[in-house]
């Protein structure tokens, strides 16, 4: 295994590779881990770990010829989810979501085998053993890329199956823009984000639809304190197969890729005049 770069952390909830442009992607939902010591707690299906974002690492590969920061999740949404706040409040009151430490799968099928839910002791040592290094790692880079851009841009990565009928009616749209109504990121700097997509007739988009941007966009995004936040919740179907093994579909996945580097270049060309 090759040592990790001067540029790149690996800590046991997330890996992190420093760039020096004003961007910063946020993953957190790609982890894979669940801990050899919770294995005997969860179910079979559990252990499949079918409500990852995969493969969004190889999706947003491009990230380092932006010189973008990236910080990507090793540990299980199944575990802890990173993109809830850690009072485990919910971000869509009333309607069907799944809590911090998830006891059932998108499609309410449950994750533990009866007895084993997570205790609020035990969720307590989740908050400070995997979610908050994170969440620090995600002030501190925030912090230093404002020390060297007058604006930067937070975004917020994310995959989910094109049909979860406990979620959401029918098919979602392909891409899902989430902005908290407007108040995590500049107008202008969503707008050039978007401008791309008329070159790419094929893709369906949304903004502030069923997904609004979770805690993460929600509580960095700041315009006026010079950091923008922008979810961008997308079909799985553009680009795998949504069903086990969730195989990685090159020839599927090009021209969304395409498509993600060409907006998040458009909205690095944007940031100078965010504000």
């Amino acid at each position: 295994m090759h040592a990790p770069h001067p540029t790149e952390d690996v800590h046991p909830t997330h890996v992190l590779r420093r760039g020096r442009a004003p961007l910063l992607i946020s993953i957190p939902h790609l982890g894979t881990t669940l801990p050899e010591a919770l294995r005997d707690d969860y179910t079979p299906l559990a252990l499949t770990l079918t409500d990852t974002d995969w493969h969004l690492d190889r999706l947003y590969a491009f990230a380092t010829q932006l010189d973008a920061t990236v910080i990507a999740a090793r540990i299980s949404r199944y575990v802890i989810d990173l993109n809830r706040p850690s009072s485990g409040e919910s971000l869509y009151p009333g309607q069907a979501t799944t809590g911090l430490c998830p006891t059932t799968t998108f499609d309410g099928q449950p994750l533990y085998r009866p007895g084993r839910e997570p205790g609020a002791d035990e969720i307590a040592r989740r908050v400070e053993t995997w979610w908050a290094p994170y969440h620090a790692a995600l002030e501190t880079e925030l912090a230093r890329l404002r020390g060297q851009h007058p604006d930067v841009l937070l975004w917020e990565a994310h995959s989910i199956a094109s049909h979860v009928p406990r979620l959401f009616d029918g098919k979602l749209p392909d891409l899902n823009f989430g902005t908290h109504g407007g108040l995590a990121c500049a107008t202008a700097l969503l707008e050039a984000v978007t401008a791309p997509l008329q070159r790419h007739p094929a893709l369906s988009w949304v903004v502030n639809g069923r997904f609004k941007g979770g805690h993460i966009t929600r509580h960095h995004g700041q315009p006026q304190r010079g950091i923008h936040a922008i979810q961008l919740e997308m079909c799985q179907c553009l680009y795998m197969d949504e069903q086990p093994p969730f195989t990685y579909q090159e020839k599927r996945a090009a021209p969304v890729q395409q498509a993600l580097q060409e907006m998040l270049q458009a909205a690095m060309g944007q940031l100078g005049q965010a504000r």
